[in-house]
């Protein structure tokens, strides 16, 4: 348990610094809008305007930016950690295979890397339903 500690860590720390801007930035251009001055206006606490009105259309814009920066942090992230932490792992042995040419590793390492970036856009995509109802896909057209 001790041994992965602070290689998980080293990872979150990295992908919790983009995240943790990205929402800062999303809340405070919200904050901005004319529906947010709209509901202090009308006498809702605090509270009830950053709940109900700024949160929920601050977090589809880190929702829809949260799976760039997950695979952008797993994907580059995954070699450095690994050779700094001397770990077996999928970065690693992409990399050692794309310096030995050896293309049948390389294509299940991009396999393996393609899916699971499919999977965290699928959970994006239900995380999107999920914060903010008004969005149905299956109604779209096209």
């Amino acid at each position: 348990f001790w041994h992965i500690t602070l290689p998980v860590l080293a990872s979150t720390i990295a992908a919790f610094a983009t995240l943790t801007l990205l929402t800062k930035n999303s809340f405070l251009d919200e904050i901005k809008k004319h529906y947010v001055m709209t509901a202090r206006a009308k006498g809702l606490s605090e509270r009830q305007v950053l709940y109900g009105h700024v949160f929920r259309n601050a977090m589809l814009i880190v929702i829809a930016g949260f799976p760039a920066v997950f695979i952008g942090v797993f994907f580059s992230g995954s070699l450095i950690i690994e050779t700094i932490f001397s770990l077996d792992g999928l970065g690693r042995l992409g990399f050692e295979a794309a310096v030995a040419r050896d293309y049948p590793v390389i294509f299940g390492t991009l396999f393996i890397f393609g899916l699971i970036s499919l999977v965290v856009g699928i959970l994006s995509d239900i995380m999107y339903v999920l914060v903010d109802p008004r969005i149905d896909f299956e109604r779209r057209e096209g």
